[in-house]
């Protein structure tokens, strides 16, 4: 099997791997933040029921997840089982959610209570303290972090293999099994450093952007 012909197939696979990246930052992010309004909420039942799912999805791994949700519906609720790449896109989205949303909490309350303040006596409402003068503060502070889950999370797609869905590594593993050669398997290194460069790069960009904000 040539260079090229390998090259192709692991393009198919890297398509997926793309797929599961894109998607689960496209819904994660906006669901992580809905998640922290949830855990910071001063309703004690709602504060708590969030923080306890939040600790549950944290605590075991997406691995597992996964699994769960592929197989779960149709074991626990006799309900026909979701499509393979739909179960590991809602497993993900729900993991990567979780952990979002702590990023957003730890950021929210990073900031000095005497801004909410003094926003409150300038005569501005909840929202516009939290959209106008905390939330530009908030992404300054909580870009390192996130940026470190989200290099994660694209390594992270290769778990999709675990129920049979064809992202890089099981495209790599396929023609390692087919063909009998092994440089496949190393040879996909070369994708996720290269994914993983670009993303590194792009997140020191936007730290130096935000540099205005000090302190």
């Amino acid at each position: 099997m040539s260079f090229m012909e390998v090259t192709l197939q692991l393009l198919d696979g890297f398509q997926t791997t793309l797929l599961i990246f894109g998607v689960t930052l496209v819904f994660a992010l906006p669901f992580g933040l809905v998640i922290t309004f949830g855990s910071m909420s001063k309703f004690t039942p709602l504060r708590w029921l969030t923080r306890t799912i939040v600790w549950i999805i944290r605590g075991t791994p997406l691995m597992l997840q996964i699994i769960v949700v592929f197989f779960g519906p149709g074991l626990i609720l006799g309900m026909q089982a979701f499509p393979r790449l739909t179960a590991v896109l809602v497993a993900f989205v729900i993991n990567y959610s979780a952990y979002f949303s702590e990023i957003y909490r730890g950021g929210i309350e990073s900031i000095p209570q005497g801004q909410f303040e003094a926003g409150q006596v300038l005569g501005m409402k909840k929202p516009q303290i939290f959209f106008h003068v905390i939330l530009l503060q908030v992404i300054k502070r909580i870009v390192p972090p996130m940026g470190n889950e989200i290099i994660t999370l694209v390594k992270d797609t290769s778990l999709a293999r675990v129920i049979a869905v064809t992202e890089l590594v099981k495209a790599a593993q396929d023609i390692v099994g087919l063909k009998a050669i092994i440089w496949p398997i190393f040879y996909i290194g070369a994708f996720y450093l290269l994914f993983s460069g670009i993303l590194t790069l792009t997140f020191g960009y936007v730290e130096k952007r935000l540099n205005y904000f000090r302190g």
